[in-house]
């Protein structure tokens, strides 16, 4: 059932509320998404910090909630039958870390299966959205003992703050700074949320603070029930910049697989992602979706291609994942054709690799760099021989001018242009 801005329903008529229900958020844009999970009490609070499941606390005390993610995808196991009675609703939301905003997106969609049913589905564009950087896209609520779903789809231009002090937290640091009364912002016909001034002691938190959230409307609960008086330190996504010969050590991250995505900001281009696998034989594969001999997939499924982006605003990726039979993998963007000349710096263009909470951004920054070279090759990802060690150098190599050949190796060294011609796109 497909849900449009505030539509209300049973979903104790739809699924088995005591069955596994699987949830998948997904984003499509150029900004770096993160969903969370509140459980929230019957005064809309989060009076036990231990049911705030996102990246950073990935499973609710009793395994109600669990979750994982891999690139702008997210995905929610919960079992609503197993939820305490302290916890009276769950809602889904989705924030920016960074400077868009969600208005700036592609497009974002909420899809609710169980038995491998799809029993709910939200899709949403930019369209639908404004300067909100987060947005709250459903609440899965309990009233008279029968569990429902609201379909929001509102949001906040204050991102995640916001979203914190909305259910009864909020960001600690050594500043008292009084906070000002927070409103859901509203775009086209959305439903208003109401909510309540945060409390006038309510502390902010500055630039670099570690963030932290206090709770303001601790719920009494059953002996026995402990609710701790701070929630724990949501831990931002680490984000470097790897500049033309830096390098750095990837973290055991405990995701299956790492993400490497390429992106631009100007509007109107097309970029293909690329990726030279080298095994340690020194047999190559090429891996893209843009020419016929090039794989989706390598034959031990280790480096996946996510096929080829048409649509403005969704980006190419590759997802890949340690292998002993491996040793590098060259990683590339090629311009098509209809970009006509211009450089990758000039267009924005730059390559993010995400690896649970570390991301990884290399950009296209090279000011001498030919318009007429349609091949950059972004940086090297080394495998160690020892299982998920990864190490990404930064390369910003580009190809000659005019040239349609695709990098290639020699040895162990990556160069440019003695890879065989690509097909012209």
């Amino acid at each position: 059932m497909e849900l449009r801005r505030g539509m209300r329903g049973s979903l104790s008529d739809m699924i088995n509320v005591n069955e596994p229900m699987i949830i998948t958020m997904t984003v499509a844009g150029n900004a770096v998404y993160d969903h969370t999970c509140f459980g929230v009490d019957e005064n809309n609070k989060l009076s036990d910090d231990r049911y705030m499941i996102f990246y950073n606390q990935t499973v609710s005390p009793n395994n109600e909630i669990s979750y994982d993610m891999s690139g702008n995808t997210s995905r929610f196991i919960v079992t609503l039958g197993k939820l305490p009675a302290s916890v009276n609703k769950l809602v889904f939301t989705i924030n920016i870390d960074g400077t868009q905003t969600m208005g700036m997106m592609t497009k974002t969609e909420f899809c609710l299966f169980q038995q491998n049913r799809n029993a709910l589905n939200i899709v949403l564009s930019g369209k639908d959205f404004k300067s909100e950087k987060a947005v709250i896209l459903i609440e899965l609520y309990r009233k008279n003992g029968i569990w429902r779903y609201n379909c929001v789809a509102s949001g906040f231009n204050g991102g995640l703050s916001d979203l914190l002090r909305y259910y009864g937290g909020t960001e600690v640091s050594a500043d008292d700074t009084p906070q000002t009364n927070v409103q859901p912002q509203t775009s086209g016909n959305s439903i208003p949320i109401q909510t309540n001034a945060p409390p006038a002691h309510a502390k902010t938190v500055t630039a670099n603070a570690p963030v932290m959230m206090q709770n303001n409307n601790v719920q009494k609960q059953p002996a026995g029930y402990s609710v701790p008086t701070q929630v724990k330190t949501a831990q931002k996504r680490e984000k470097i910049s790897l500049k033309k010969g830096q390098k750095i050590s990837l973290t055991k991250s405990g995701s299956a697989y790492v993400r490497i995505e390429n992106g631009w900001t100007a509007k109107g281009k097309d970029y293909d992602l690329k990726a030279l696998v080298r095994y340690r034989n020194g047999k190559l594969i090429y891996v893209g979706a843009a020419n016929a001999d090039e794989s989706i997939c390598t034959p031990e499924g280790a480096v996946k291609h996510g096929g080829d982006i048409k649509h403005p605003g969704e980006l190419e990726h590759i997802d890949i994942k340690w292998h002993p039979d491996i040793a590098s993998i060259a990683v590339s963007s090629y311009s098509a054709l209809e970009n006509g000349t211009g450089s990758f710096r000039k267009y924005g263009v730059y390559v993010r690799i995400i690896n649970g909470d570390q991301i990884i951004e290399i950009p296209a920054e090279d000011t001498s760099a030919d318009d007429r070279s349609y091949t950059l090759c972004f940086g090297e990802i080394l495998f160690g021989k020892e299982k998920d060690n990864i190490e990404v150098t930064a390369l910003e190599m580009y190809s000659r001018p005019n040239s349609e050949h695709r990098i290639g190796y020699k040895g162990t060294k990556v160069c440019m242009d003695i890879g065989p011609e690509g097909e012209t796109k």
